[in-house]
């Protein structure tokens, strides 16, 4: 599971990512709104950790920002835990107000932290369905479909598409996905990502969807029906 912790505060930031890796979790920091929101459209997290006071831009306007790409790019909206300072009543209703999925004030004790980041995941991929084409993910058995007919993917394909169906019609760079199926600094071969496209294109040969390959910028899964709409 994929956070991205977005907190200025570094000793309490550094903590925070300590104990959430002890617990399984994948962490990515960042101090900066703006450096913040780059990272959302860069990667595939399964959820935000969000102070609100950040240099930058603050994190209301992060929130509004990134809510308004998923509607506007038909994204998968990812579950966002604002963490405001305690007694701030008014800017937990205006993150509510704005697409933030829960709150948790400062000071606030690590393990209710864990509970709600994990049960936001829980929450996101137990309700949602991913369509393209007539290729489906279905949250609940994290299993591909064709329609009704399920895909045999291995595990590797299986987390490069979850990547791209995620960000579907939109560019998804070969270093985001590698890191998407090998974690963070793995050592496979850089043109692994590649040797994995290929594999995955005959495996969703007639899902209605087309696997393009963006050079210089990476891969995009899209609906065939769109891309014939596209001028």
């Amino acid at each position: 599971m994929k956070v991205l912790l977005v907190e200025d505060d570094l000793d309490l930031a550094d903590a925070l990512s300590q104990v959430l890796t002890v617990h399984g979790f994948q962490v990515l920091c960042c101090a900066d709104g703006l450096e913040a929101l780059a990272m959302v459209r860069r990667h595939v997290f399964d959820a935000v950790v969000l102070d609100l006071t950040l240099p930058g831009i603050d994190g209301l306007e992060l929130l509004q920002r990134v809510r308004g790409d998923h509607q506007n790019h038909g994204r998968t909206s990812v579950p966002v835990l604002v963490v405001t300072a305690r007694g701030a009543v008014g800017e937990r209703v205006q993150g509510l107000e704005v697409g933030a999925d829960d709150y948790l004030a400062k000071p606030f004790d690590v393990t209710e932290l864990i509970a709600r980041v994990r049960a936001l995941i829980r929450r996101s991929q137990g309700k949602e369905e991913l369509h393209c084409g007539t290729l489906r993910l279905d949250r609940a058995s994290d299993l591909f479909f064709n329609g009704l007919r399920p895909l045999e993917l291995s595990p590797r394909e299986a987390a490069l598409l979850k990547a791209l169906i995620a960000r579907r019609g939109q560019a998804v760079s070969k270093d985001s996905l590698h890191e998407a199926v090998f974690g963070a600094g793995a050592l496979e071969a850089a043109d692994a990502v590649e040797v994995l496209v290929h594999r995955l294109r005959k495996r969703i040969a007639g899902c209605a969807v087309e696997l393009m390959t963006l050079r210089g910028v990476g891969y995009l899964l899209i609906d065939e029906a769109v891309m014939a709409k596209t001028p």
